[in-house]
């Protein structure tokens, strides 16, 4: 353990090899940890970039962004629609928002139909 934190010389081709792992890994965004302010603004700017596109009603991003359940309306959004829209929302986030790995875009769009029995005395 001292060694990939170079608190002593390397004795072993293993101890580089480590070092090396462990740069490589705490390298990327968000691997050692992550302020809460930032957490906050990625997950808001994610939700936000959602819900301006024409149509969504309200978007919740999940998992630390890696997840977005979008709510669309369904007057305004026909179901043909629905892959272009998910994939635009996702094609724009990965262009504004910096989240490590894959981000999974799921629209809901539902109508519900209900109808009520007559009462018989």
């Amino acid at each position: 353990i001292a060694e990939h934190h170079e608190d002593k010389p390397f004795s072993a081709d293993e101890s580089v090899l480590v070092y090396i792992a462990d740069a490589i890994s705490g390298g990327r965004p968000g691997a050692r940890h992550e302020n809460v302010e930032d957490y906050i603004k990625r997950m808001d700017d994610i939700e936000k970039i959602a819900t301006s596109f024409e149509g969504v009603e309200k978007a919740f991003a999940v998992q630390a962004g890696r997840e977005v359940r979008v709510i669309v309306t369904p007057e305004r959004i026909p179901d043909d629609e629905l892959p272009k829209l998910v994939h635009d929302i996702a094609e724009r986030i990965s262009k504004e928002v910096m989240v490590p790995g894959a981000v999974k875009i799921t629209a809901i769009r539902e109508t519900r139909y209900s109808e009520s029995t007559m009462t018989t005395p």
